[in-house]
């Protein structure tokens, strides 16, 4: 290379040191909301992927859509009764919920295969405040590629996922806390 290519180079990394080729794309989720997820121990995706939109019926006897969280940061976790994982990380998810719902975090906990009355049976023996959706047939967990419970998405304000966790995790250190904020922050 000769030393007029090798100065044009030079001067546009001091005048331009920000190309756009360096600049981020609209699928990019934000630095510090990756910094904070990964600092609790939980891997974002390399890019935002769009959700597939579904209904699923609730315990309550209500429908709830998908799509229509969306403005909302998604904790889309799938789940059954039967799963010790699960049932430990229950607590930590209702916590969660209960700390952050107010500020835009929707959790839409899908119950992969079993009865209305078990589930709801279920949701009050451990005092959960978040709603219960109903997978009943199998096909909503299939869609998402469920091969184990539990599996959450965490879908940001846009209707996106940004990380998949496969397996139980205490959703409410403080760490993992500021990752939520710092996303519901990050989406408004």
């Amino acid at each position: 290379m000769n030393k007029q290519v090798v100065l044009s180079f030079l001067v546009l990394a001091i005048f331009f040191p920000r190309s756009v080729a360096a600049a981020p794309d609209e699928k990019s989720i934000p630095l510090e909301v990756k910094k904070a997820f990964v600092e609790a121990g939980v891997p974002v995706l390399r890019q935002r992927v769009p959700s597939v939109d579904f209904s699923a019926p609730l315990i309550s006897g209500n429908t709830q859509q998908l799509k229509a969280l969306e403005g909302k940061v998604v904790f889309l976790n799938f789940w059954a009764s039967w799963c010790g994982p699960c049932r430990s990380e229950m607590p930590s998810m209702d916590a969660l919920y209960r700390r952050l719902n107010d500020q835009g975090l929707e959790i839409f906990a899908v119950n992969c295969q079993e009865t209305q009355k078990d589930v709801a049976s279920f949701m009050k023996n451990y005092n959960l405040s978040f709603p219960a959706a109903l997978d009943l047939s199998g096909e909503i967990s299939a869609i998402y590629r469920v091969d184990a419970f539990p599996t959450t998405y965490i879908i940001d304000r846009k209707g996106e996922i940004i990380a998949r966790v496969v397996g139980s995790v205490n959703w409410n250190t403080p760490k993992l806390v500021a990752a939520f904020e710092t996303l519901l922050k990050s989406s408004e």
